[in-house]
């Protein structure tokens, strides 16, 4: 570190207590979240709520925001989810914290000036600068990149464990105004463990993997059982909101050298990664990898660039009609929307390109099927009957894609669990679907 850029960070440096004294008493305010979550300068938020008097947090995915929603923060913070973690689903559904649906690939726009939610500053997490003072956004660009770029205060937590990464994650050390020093090691995520019905899921969508496919998978324990079937492809790509230890040890043996991709090749594209400390390690000065917004990862335009494009998201239930509902349990908010219409819609218009919606037919033991006549009342739909491609269950996998209603009742009733086959059917003909 030069010295000139030590001089700036020490008159930048302050404690979390005056870096959130620094923000107004009202506006708004967005939190970066993910693994990149300033997890100290949430915790001092809450600690000094009584000093705002309507400050609204925009937040996706976050970890601590449960301290933001508690009793004492009540009438002077609000928070307002983007995406919904299980931090906050009560406060939710009990009216005391804000759910906004929104494609992820908007989210940026709405933070721009002249957006719905205009920004009055940013909290983001960071690495140490280098030489030339430039910090690194390190496991999460995702909509704080945009944050960064118009929020007139940028507030950040240093902290020497964020890895350094390659891309759209680059701050300077002038763009940031006050500077928290911390040093605690990110949240991780471990591998989900195997089970049958999700690993035959996993071996049916592998199915729809060739070599030279580009991928995108989420989180949880079916995109890890895929993953882990996918060892003996070659010159596959990844562009994906989500980088998961499952894409890195594809990427590690070779089997995802990205020589296929139009954009970025021989580069794994992501916007934000969770996964074990290996990967945060792994990452740190990786060429491999290329940090991206996600106005850049989940624009559908751009994923359609790509050739046979394989993106895999889950559904909590899905209509006879082919309404897919991701986001809410009936009229309770579980999630988000987030990147999976984006990336439905992009694989949709790639070249040789497979959309794909996972789920397991049943749910709540057995008991439910999560193929259903109807959706639930309340229940959000997420991806629209246009929009679905390909659905995969433990006992199938049907395209919908152009198929009629009736053609649609008789695909997806062949792949629910076979206790409910003979209900739905018969329901169908009720509704005149069959």
């Amino acid at each position: 570190m030069s010295a000139d850029v030590a001089a700036l960070l020490a008159s930048r440096t302050v404690d979390a207590r005056q870096a959130v004294y620094a923000l107004p008493i009202r506006g708004r305010v967005a939190i970066g979240g993910n693994a990149g979550e300033p997890r100290v300068l949430v915790g001092a938020l809450a600690d000094h709520a009584a000093r705002f008097d309507g400050l609204e947090v925009a937040q996706i995915l976050a970890f601590v925001a449960d301290r933001l929603v508690a009793a004492p923060v009540r009438g002077h913070i609000r928070l307002n989810a983007l995406f919904l973690g299980a931090s906050i689903r009560d406060a939710v559904a009990k009216g005391l914290a804000d759910y906004t649906p929104v494609f992820l690939s908007d989210v940026p726009g709405l933070f721009a000036p002249g957006g719905v939610l205009p920004l009055d500053a940013a909290l983001i997490q960071v690495s140490p600068p280098d030489a030339h003072g430039y910090c690194s956004m390190g496991v999460a660009t995702d909509v704080m990149h945009a944050a960064v770029r118009y929020a007139p205060l940028v507030i950040a937590e240093m902290n020497p464990r964020m890895p350094r990464t390659f891309g759209a994650s680059a701050v300077h050390l002038s763009r940031i105004h006050h500077v928290v020093p911390v040093d605690y090691a990110l949240p991780t995520r471990a591998l989900a463990e195997p089970d049958p019905v999700r690993e035959r899921i996993a071996e049916l969508v592998a199915e729809l993997v060739d070599d030279g496919c580009t991928i995108q998978t989420g989180i949880g324990s079916i995109p890890d059982a895929l993953l882990r079937r996918l060892g003996d492809r070659k010159d596959l790509g990844i562009h994906t909101e989500l980088l998961s230890d499952g894409l890195m040890a594809l990427i590690e043996s070779g089997v995802a050298n990205g020589s296929r991709k139009a954009l970025w090749p021989g580069k794994a594209v992501t916007s934000f990664a969770l996964g074990s400390q290996a990967l945060y390690d792994w990452m740190h000065e990786n060429p491999a990898i290329e940090m991206q917004p996600t106005e850049i990862t989940n624009d559908p335009a751009i994923i359609a660039q790509h050739d046979k494009v394989v993106a895999i998201n889950a559904a909590l239930s899905i209509d006879l009609t082919g309404q897919v509902n991701s986001d809410s349990i009936g009229t309770r908010f579980y999630s988000g929307i987030g990147g999976q219409v984006d990336f439905l819609r992009g694989a949709a218009r790639s070249r040789g390109g497979r959309p794909v919606i996972v789920l397991p037919s049943t749910a709540r033991g057995g008991s439910l099927s999560r193929i259903v006549t109807t959706l639930a009342p309340g229940a959000g739909v997420v991806t629209s009957r246009g929009d679905v491609h390909h659905v995969v269950t433990e006992w199938g996998r049907v395209n919908l894609h152009g198929l009629s209603i009736r053609a649609r009742t008789r695909a997806l009733i062949s792949i629910a669990h076979p206790r409910f086959r003979d209900g739905l059917a018969a329901e169908a003909r009720t509704l005149g679907y069959a």
